[in-house]
């Protein structure tokens, strides 16, 4: 997972740095949005609310796009959109397997701008069920080792999560990821609040069983194919199951 949780874990840092905060800003408001239908609009008492708003403000969405997305979501507001979820599965380089999650208010468009990116990037679409059972949904929290002057050890993280369902802490170089079941993962990230640590973000994600070994020259192809679906904006979050080695990713940028 070295090659993956690098690459998730600094997409949104380069996407501010690339000049597409718009575009990273309106994919966290909606999931604030759905969040808010689905669960309400109490932070307290809707843990996926909760998460969203505070990746938000970790990507620093200005507190007044946030705070009028909640709005709109729990219907306190009525111009909110009609947003739907829809899951892709696909093929990449090197027979890479790729979960594509949308969210859109149009499946049509969705559907086109997904096989576009996939198929002009050396990848192919699939039919439902074809790599999906390759993923398990999981919860992961990442914490910096050093946030705000303070140093984070492996062992204060261990202390804090192993009792509470915390099942892997992977050490990523300058951060630790903590994986957890789903249904542990609002407890794992509680138990780090509770032990005063500052976690960099925390959410619900897919997680390959397996992984597919790249060289530079398949990370270069499969990185333009992620990049493209990211660009598009009806596709919220993009899952494929490689492994990259940190030499390769330095190569590669």
């Amino acid at each position: 997972m070295s090659g993956h949780s690098k690459w998730a874990t600094t997409k949104h840092k380069k996407a501010v740095i690339d000049g597409r905060r718009a575009k990273l800003f309106a994919k966290l408001i909606k999931n604030i949005e759905v969040a808010a239908r689905q669960g309400g609009g109490d932070l307290e008492g809707n843990p996926t609310l909760f998460d969203a708003v505070q990746k938000a403000r970790k990507s620093s969405v200005p507190l007044d796009n946030i705070e009028r997305a909640v709005k709109r979501g729990s219907g306190a507001e009525t111009d909110g959109a009609d947003w739907q979820t829809i899951m892709y599965e696909g093929y990449g380089p090197g027979g890479v397997a790729v979960l594509v999650e949308c969210l859109t208010d149009n499946r049509n468009r969705a559907a086109s701008e997904v096989r576009v990116a996939m198929t002009r990037n050396g990848g192919s679409m699939a039919d439902p069920g074809s790599v999906s059972y390759l993923f398990g949904r999981k919860g992961v929290v990442i914490v910096n080792k050093t946030s705000e002057g303070q140093e984070v050890s492996e062992d204060q993280i261990l202390d804090a999560v192993l009792d509470v369902g915390a099942q892997e802490v992977n050490d990523h170089g300058e951060s630790f990821e903590i994986v957890s079941e789903a249904t542990d993962f609002v407890a794992v990230r509680k138990a780090l609040q509770g032990a005063g640590i500052d976690y960099e973000s925390a959410e619900a994600t897919f997680v390959p069983s397996m992984t597919v070994p790249m060289d530079e020259e398949g990370a270069m192809q499969l990185f333009r194919m992620l990049e493209a679906l990211e660009d598009s904006d009806d596709v919220q979050n993009v899952y494929a199951n490689f492994d990259i080695s940190d030499e390769i990713m330095d190569a590669v940028g």
